[in-house]
């Protein structure tokens, strides 16, 4: 009655006000539904904005749009990046490449533009001291140009000494130009920055979150790891840049990753990925940079394909070469990774070659970063070991290599985690290496990890609190957006 008094027209508002929200709801129901997602999804999401008025519809809003057939760049720019940078012309299979191979070199040519590179020097890194000095070795000799791409770049020694060097190798007239995750990155201090930019550094943040912005961005995370360097040498995999990937923390030691230093032509398609993404963020074309990509100077066994994958991608085009290279698996399917929340097909795929014989072997850490995550992880444990996989979980650090080993001819690593959130809302970018020798090297280095891991037995993970249990149970609900 107060109210009344006070604002005569209290009721009428109230009443616009719940028209417009049942019909932005209803709008937003339309839309799920026409975009044909997994019923299970479209109904939870349904149930999600009836269930809880507004909260529902800002959760959803953060969490449940879709990108697919969004464009980062248009095809005319992509020509033309091509064309500018002299993008090498696809190598061809060798003759004695298994049938699986080339199984997957055709469906990873169908998902992204086709390119296979032969001969490329690979060198493996899987500490972060080892990969950080090599880092700075290279770009200190670097004369032309140097493009850095991370999702994390912290303002910790580690990180201070990159920037110092890009910052000098900028003031020597290089061209330095770097792409970090706002969200990744969110405590590099404007000061740094400035001081990078003053340096003759051009940095710039991916998906910046503005107010009018941060609901239609949070939830798009870039989480790629690529460095080119005058397009002789490109770094790819799962390090980011900071201390707890070289000496560790006060409270652990560095942690495990997996990274790769690559020479030759299969730069090229670092250097296009990059490209893009640096369009999408800044609007400039990169057709300035040198076009020359180094000849083939390394193992004649190694073959090359780059994968990149995001929300915007017209299909899930990492978790599909994954779906596929599992379900070829003949004797052995080697999984590393530092969260392990796998969609059902991917899930099934890995619990049906492990019912078929095949040797199945997971490593996750003991103590992941995210006590969510653990919970997460923990929840497929029991369903996983029921058919047969093989969970290890390494003991000593963070094990947050993401490496996938099939049989005796295929690799992939890179930064692509095995989970919800790299499969369908972070960009990622992946190196799949068909090679004999290559997968012996990453076979013995899991072989190696294994060392340092405890095995997982039924019996002692029934035994667990049933708190655990329950709270696994809840997080795993939430298990797509973590």
């Amino acid at each position: 009655m107060i109210l009344a008094e006070l604002f005569p027209y209290a009721n009428l508002v109230y009443n616009i006000l719940m028209v417009l929200y049942v019909l932005t709801v209803l709008a937003v129901i339309v839309v799920v539904l026409s975009e044909n997602r997994n019923p299970v999804k479209s109904m939870a999401w349904m149930l999600v904005l009836v269930l809880l008025p507004v909260v529902g519809l800002v959760i959803y809003l953060v969490f449940g749009r879709s990108l697919k057939g969004m464009s980062l760049i248009s095809r005319s720019h992509l020509r033309e990046l091509r064309r500018m940078n002299d993008f090498p012309e696809p190598a061809k299979p060798a003759a004695n490449l298994s049938d699986d191979s080339r199984q997957l070199i055709s469906l990873a040519n169908k998902l992204t533009e086709p390119h296979m590179f032969q001969g490329d020097d690979i060198r493996v890194f899987t500490t972060g001291e080892e990969k950080f000095e090599s880092l700075l070795h290279d770009i200190e000799q670097a004369r032309e140009y140097i493009h850095v791409q991370y999702f994390i770049i912290e303002n910790d020694a580690t990180g201070r000494r990159l920037i110092e060097l890009l910052k000098r190798k900028a003031r020597e007239g290089v061209r330095v130009r770097v792409l970090y995750d706002y969200v990744g990155s969110f405590y590099f201090k404007p000061r740094v920055l400035k001081d990078m930019r003053a340096a003759g550094i051009d940095v710039h943040p991916f998906l910046e979150l503005t107010f009018t912005q941060f609901f239609l961005r949070v939830n798009w995370r870039n989480h790629r790891k690529i460095v080119v360097i005058d397009g002789t040498v490109g770094y790819v995999g799962g390090m980011n840049i900071a201390d707890r990937y070289v000496c560790g923390t006060n409270t652990e030691a560095a942690w495990r990753d997996t990274h790769l230093r690559i020479e030759g032509e299969s730069v090229a398609a670092m250097q296009y990925s990059f490209a893009i993404d640096w369009y999408f963020t800044t609007r400039e074309l990169l057709t300035a940079p040198p076009k020359h990509f180094t000849v083939p100077t390394g193992n004649p066994d190694h073959l090359v394909q780059m994968m990149a994958s995001g929300p915007t991608s017209r299909w899930n085009n990492i978790s599909f070469v994954f779906l596929k290279a599992i379900t070829l698996a003949k004797h052995t399917l080697y999984i590393q990774s530092p969260y392990f929340l796998p969609s059902d097909s991917l899930l099934k795929a890995m619990q049906t070659v492990a019912l078929a014989g095949i040797d199945v072997r997971l490593i996750i850490p003991r103590r992941p970063d995210s006590v969510m995550l653990r919970l997460a992880t923990g929840s497929y444990i029991k369903e996983c070991l029921q058919s047969g996989i093989k969970i290890y979980f390494y003991e000593p650090t963070m094990m947050h290599a993401k490496v996938v080993i099939v049989d005796d001819e295929f690799v992939t690593t890179g930064s692509t985690n095995f989970d919800f959130r790299s499969f369908e809302h972070n960009f990622e970018f992946n190196a799949l290496v068909y090679s004999k020798e290559f997968n012996r090297k990453m076979k013995d280095i899991f072989e190696a990890d294994l060392k340092h891991c405890t095995r997982v037995s039924m019996g002692k993970w029934k035994q667990r609190p049933l708190m655990q249990k329950a709270l696994e149970s809840v997080v795993r609900l939430i298990s797509p957006i973590l």
